[in-house]
């Protein structure tokens, strides 16, 4: 999309949710009573540095950069995973520009969160959680990052759907809002109330009735931390036998899953899967998204169940037997998770 249609788009946008403002009412009127100075204070920058060795240092890089939002009074912060993961050193920016050293609490591949927590104090009242599943469709918002050129965007939810990642992940019920908002890693999803509704995660292109293919955002949705949260906080995980994790990243083209990854020395590598093999099914029940694929993988049993991989590689089919693997394990995390 061009730039100029870019920014009519996001004039647009703004244009509805600020006329929605003015025109007041309860939800309007809460929003623009929200204590602005509060969720701006709670929202900080975090940045982490990654060893070059770590298995997540190629593609993610080996300083990463972003957002959190301060959730309670001891400096606990809530995060997107894939800034901490693999970490040895963690800083935390304050709403007064103070930089603060922290360590990782835990790293939730399943939900996409992490949590981390300051050695001292972080300038600031911690940000309360909202209600998530009470979003809807059109629902105005506001995105807050930790960054010096564009820290606010003012959005609406373009829809509420489900998002799998090629890195075997699925998120039910996602939250996605445009216009986008660039520095979206941890970034803060609020509502008019002022509480905390989704943690970001991705830039996606989506499609807008009327408009077109534009960019917008992805967020994990609050709720889902909710009844985990204890055990991150004691367990630095969540306390479930561990999903099977192949160690392979599948791309959807024209109803085929091209394998467009293969993580070094992981399960699926160990077991023959090559990049540009096709899968087309598990265990002889065809199988034709990324979605698809990963549920019925994760039916089979938990983290060490062997998986029956039916692939096309050259011109045959051929049924690849993986053993799966604790994706934990592969990783190389730091012991102060």
């Amino acid at each position: 999309m061009g730039e100029t249609m870019l920014s009519t788009l996001r004039r647009a946008i703004l244009g509805v949710a600020l006329a929605a403002l003015a025109a007041g009412g309860p939800a309007t009127d809460a929003f623009a009573q929200a204590p602005a100075k509060d969720f701006l204070n709670a929202v900080v920058g975090v940045n982490a540095e990654i060893p070059a060795e770590a298995r997540t240092a190629a593609l993610l890089g080996t300083k990463r950069a972003g957002s959190g939002v301060v959730i309670d009074s001891s400096g606990l912060v809530l995060t997107i995973g894939y800034l901490i993961v693999e970490a040895t050193d963690v800083t935390v920016t304050d709403a007064e520009g103070a930089s603060i050293p922290a360590r990782i609490v835990a790293y939730d591949h399943q939900t996409g969160l992490g949590l981390i927590r300051t050695l001292r104090p972080v300038a600031g009242t911690p940000m309360a959680f909202g209600r998530s599943d009470d979003l809807k469709e059109l629902n105005p918002v506001i995105v807050v990052g930790r960054n010096d050129d564009e820290r606010i965007v003012l959005a609406r939810v373009t829809s509420r759907r489900e998002f799998a990642g090629s890195w075997e992940y699925i998120m039910e019920n996602a939250i996605f809002t445009a216009p986008a908002h660039p520095h979206h890693s941890g970034a803060a999803l609020i509502g008019p109330d002022g509480k905390l509704l989704g943690i970001g995660s991705l830039i996606v292109a989506q499609s807008i009735p009327g408009i077109g293919i534009v960019p917008g955002n992805m967020f994990v949705p609050i709720d889902v931390l909710k009844p985990i949260l204890a055990d991150l906080l004691a367990e630095g995980h969540q306390n479930t036998p561990r999903q099977p994790w192949l160690g392979l990243s599948p791309e959807e083209v024209r109803g085929r899953l091209f394998v467009t990854r293969v993580a070094p020395e992981g399960p699926a590598e160990k077991a023959g899967i090559r990049e540009g093999d096709i899968i087309v099914g598990v265990g002889g029940v065809a199988v034709d998204t990324m979605a698809g694929f990963f549920r019925k993988v994760w039916s089979l049993g938990p983290a060490g169940t062997d998986i029956p991989i039916d692939v096309i590689q050259g011109s045959a089919v051929r049924r690849i037997v993986v053993r799966s693997a604790d994706r934990y394990a592969w990783l190389r995390l730091d012991m102060t998770h």
